[in-house]
């Protein structure tokens, strides 16, 4: 499945960005969230200034032991929390407003193509892959084994990384604009992204280039079991490869040999067509419904109605 669509700027920014909080749909919840707590901890280190922290020390630590993912395993088995909490603590500004720019503009992306639902399990999901990522690897790997016990890791690019990968992997030939750079599909961009960090991990910050390998790695696999794999229809809408199939398949016309005529042609044209017309109206609403949430979620009767009528067709 291949797009090649161009991702247009709105000419009032301002008014954009105001209809976007207020939709109360999961992207804007998840900056929200991340800028609430981002806020918090500035209002703290300004208290904590006033009781002689000027440098915010005593909090950064306190926050860092409580809600950061240590590479340690003992630790993290003492604060399992933190696989969720470190996702969402920030303390630089630049940090929080470059990731928080990333999620803006490819979730944006992301909820054109993807139920929000989604763009939330790949959010939690691939931070907790970045994080075990990171934590296995300075446990592995002998070069991370002196700075182990004090080793923190925090942000929300391991998660970012996995939802700009995923929509990259899903609408490959999807275009943006980038300044300087002009036009570029996004799959290039993850990909650059992805080898970045790969060759930066030397080059200081390991953990987080780490988490954010984890991450991307998570977003490009959930795409793959939900675009082609069997199991995808369990938890999550089928592909609209599928969707179509079954489509033209339940409405294609084909003479009824069967002994068991359950839609007999009626007396008039107009009661035939009538009920042709109902039947292929629940054929579309079911359909639906299997596209949004799967084919386990449609009820006892839509299942056998979607058998019977794929059977006699």
């Amino acid at each position: 499945m291949n797009y090649n669509y161009n991702y247009g700027h709105n000419p009032k920014p301002l008014d954009e960005f105001k209809r976007f909080f207020m939709q109360g749909s999961a992207l804007p919840a998840l900056i929200l969230v991340n800028i609430a707590v981002w806020v918090f901890v500035q209002v703290l280190k300004v208290i904590f200034f006033f009781y002689n922290s000027p440098d915010g020390e005593a909090l950064n630590m306190m926050l860092m032991h409580a809600l950061a993912i240590p590479a340690s395993i003992p630790a993290l088995s003492l604060k399992p929390w933190t696989l969720l909490t470190y996702m969402f603590l920030h303390f630089d500004v630049w940090h929080i407003l470059f990731n928080m720019l990333w999620l803006y503009g490819f979730g944006r992306i992301f909820i054109e193509f993807l139920p929000s639902r989604q763009l939330v399990m790949i959010y939690f999901f691939g931070g907790i892959c970045g994080g075990l990522f990171y934590v296995l690897a300075f446990n592995i790997f002998p070069v991370f084994k002196p700075v182990v016990p004090v080793s923190f890791a925090l942000g929300a690019s391991a998660s970012v990384m996995a939802i700009v990968t995923a929509i990259a992997v899903y609408v490959p030939n999807y275009t943006i604009q980038l300044f300087l750079l002009g036009k570029l599909k996004i799959i290039y961009l993850a990909a650059i992204l992805f080898v970045f960090d790969f060759f930066m991990i030397p080059s200081g910050n390991a953990g987080g280039h780490i988490a954010h390998i984890g991450g991307a790695l998570f977003g490009a696999t959930y795409i793959f079991i939900y675009r082609y794999s069997k199991m995808a229809s369990q938890f999550m809408a089928l592909p609209d490869v599928f969707r179509n199939f079954f489509r033209k398949f339940l409405t294609r016309n084909k003479p009824d040999h069967s002994s068991d005529y359950t839609y007999r042609r009626p007396v008039s044209d107009e009661e035939f067509n009538l009920k042709k017309k109902d039947t292929q109206k629940k054929i579309d609403e079911i359909l639906d419904k299997i596209s949004k949430g799967g084919y386990d979620c449609l009820t006892k009767e839509e299942k056998e109605f979607l058998f019977k009528t794929s059977s006699k067709r």
